[in-house]
C-alpha cells in the first residue's frame, strides 16, 4: 500500500509520526516523500509564497491579516501569531506551502468523518503552525512551533495528488496542525488533486473569516470541525481563541452546502455540563439541522492538561443522551473502540446501517444515499 522507506525517510517521518496520532488512534503508516523533494533547506524559497489574505496599510510597510479572526497587524519582518507568515517589505507571504513536515496514509474515520466515503484511505498531510493554543492539543509538537524548528519535506501540490493516487487514496485529509493557516497550500492542493481526480478534506478547528473559509474550504468535499466547547470562557481560557467566529464557520458551511461533521472533546470538569451538552445540541438542531453528525470524543491526557483524568464513558453517553433527546440523528461517541455508538443507525428504522470496529468501517449497507431497509434518506458521500 505504501512505498517501502529507505533509514533516512524512515527517521524522518518517525520524528513526526508522534503528530499523526489521534488519542487513542492506531498508529499511522509512514509514507515517504520521494528523495529528490526533500528534505530542504529551512529557508528554501519553494516554501514561501504570497499570502491570498491580508491588506496593506498607510506608512511602514505594515499589513493587517485578513485570514483568522486575530486580524494580526504586521510589521516589516514581523510575523503573524500563527508563525507561519511574515511580512517582508509590506507583502505577507506564507512560509508554509508546499513544507511538508507529516504524511501518512489513515482510514478516514480517523479524522473522523463517517458520512464520507467509509471505508476509504486518506492521505494525511500536514504543515507546521496554528492559529490558536489548546492546552489538550495532541499536536503540539507541530502545531505550536514555527516552521524552521521541524524537519520537513517540499511536497507540491501536483507530488500530493499523485501520492494520493499511488497509494490508493481517493482523498486527501489536510489535517494534524491547522489548517487555517496553510490556506494557500490546501486551496493548491484541492485544484491538483481535483484534476488527478483525488478528492479533498480538511480537519480544522473552524477559527477563521467568512471570506477565507469560503475561499479555502469552498475547494474541500467534506470538512470537519473541531467545535472545543460551547462557552466564550473556555475558548479565551483553555483554546485561547473565540467561540462566536467557530459557530458562524459553521453556518457558513451549512449555507455553502458543505458537508460537514462536528467533533466536541469532553474534557472532565471543563467542558462535561449538562447545561452545555444541551445548549449544544439545541444550536446544532436550530442554526444547522438535524443531520450533521456530532461526535462526542474522549479525552486523554495530553500537552498542558496532564492533570485531568480520561473521560469517563458514562459522561459520553450522557452527551449523547442530551443531543439524542433534543433530535439530532447523527450522535457518535468517538475514541472508544468497540462502543456501539460509533455505529451509523438509520433515524427513522433504527436498523443498523455502517459499522465499525474501531477505525475500520466492517460493514455498509447504505445504497443510494438511503437505508436499504425503510428507504429513508441517510445524508452524506457514501460512494466516491
Amino acid at each position: 500500500m505504501t512505498r517501502k522507506l529507505d533509514r533516512r525517510s524512515f527517521l524522518r517521518c518517525a520524528m513526526t509520526s508522534g503528530a499523526a496520532l489521534g488519542v487513542c488512534e492506531f498508529a499511522p503508516r509512514l509514507v515517504a516523500i520521494p528523495a529528490w523533494a526533500g528534505p530542504q533547506k529551512q529557508d528554501d524559497a519553494r516554501f514561501t509564497v504570497e499570502a491570498k489574505f491580508y491588506e496593506k496599510l498607510p506608512n511602514n510597510k505594515r499589513i493587517k491579516c485578513k485570514l483568522c479572526p486575530r486580524e494580526c497587524t504586521v510589521g516589516d519582518r514581523e510575523r503573524g501569531y500563527c508563525g507561519v507568515r511574515e511580512n517582508r517589505g509590506g507583502i505577507y507571504y506564507t512560509l508554509v506551502h508546499s513544507r511538508v513536515c507529516a504524511a501518512h496514509i489513515d482510514p478516514i474515520e480517523k479524522k473522523p468523518l463517517f458520512h464520507y466515503l467509509p471505508g476509504t484511505l486518506a492521505f494525511s498531510v500536514a504543515t507546521a503552525g496554528c492559529n490558536v493554543n489548546c492546552k489538550f492539543c495532541q499536536n503540539w509538537d507541530i502545531s505550536q512551533v514555527r516552521p524552521e524548528q521541524v524537519p520537513a519535506d517540499y511536497a507540491p501540490p501536483k507530488l500530493v495528488a499523485e501520492l494520493a493516487k499511488q497509494n490508493a487514496c481517493p482523498t486527501i485529509a489536510y489535517t494534524y496542525s491547522e489548517p487555517v493557516v496553510f490556506s494557500e497550500f490546501l486551496m493548491d492542493g484541492a485544484d491538483a488533486g481535483h484534476e488527478a481526480g483525488v478528492r479533498s478534506v480538511v480537519v480544522s478547528n473552524g477559527y477563521m473569516q467568512e471570506e477565507a473559509l469560503k475561499s479555502a474550504y469552498g475547494k474541500m468535499d467534506a470538512v470537519k470541525i473541531d467545535l472545543k466547547a460551547f462557552s466564550e470562557s473556555y475558548y479565551k481560557d483553555v483554546v485561547v481563541g473565540e467561540l462566536k467566529p467557530v459557530l458562524d464557520s459553521l453556518v457558513t458551511l451549512r449555507k455553502m452546502n458543505k458537508w460537514t461533521e462536528i467533533v466536541y472533546l469532553v474534557v472532565p470538569t471543563l467542558n462535561d455540563s449538562d447545561s452545555e451538552f444541551r445548549g449544544l445540541a439545541r444550536w446544532i438542531k436550530t442554526n444547522l439541522g438535524v443531520d450533521v453528525p456530532i461526535h462526542f470524543t474522549q479525552f486523554h491526557p495530553q500537552y498542558l492538561l496532564k492533570n485531568l483524568p480520561i473521560t469517563p464513558v458514562p459522561t459520553l453517553e450522557r452527551a449523547k443522551a442530551m443531543a439524542d433527546a433534543e433530535g439530532l440523528h447523527y450522535v457518535y461517541i468517538g475514541n472508544v473502540p468497540g462502543h456501539p455508538a460509533q455505529n451509523t443507525y438509520c433515524p427513522k428504522c433504527h436498523r443498523m446501517l455502517v459499522e465499525r470496529v474501531g477505525l475500520t468501517a466492517t460493514k455498509m449497507l447504505i445504497r443510494k444515499g438511503s437505508c436499504p431497509f425503510c428507504q429513508q434518506p441517510i445524508p452524506g458521500v457514501w460512494h466516491a
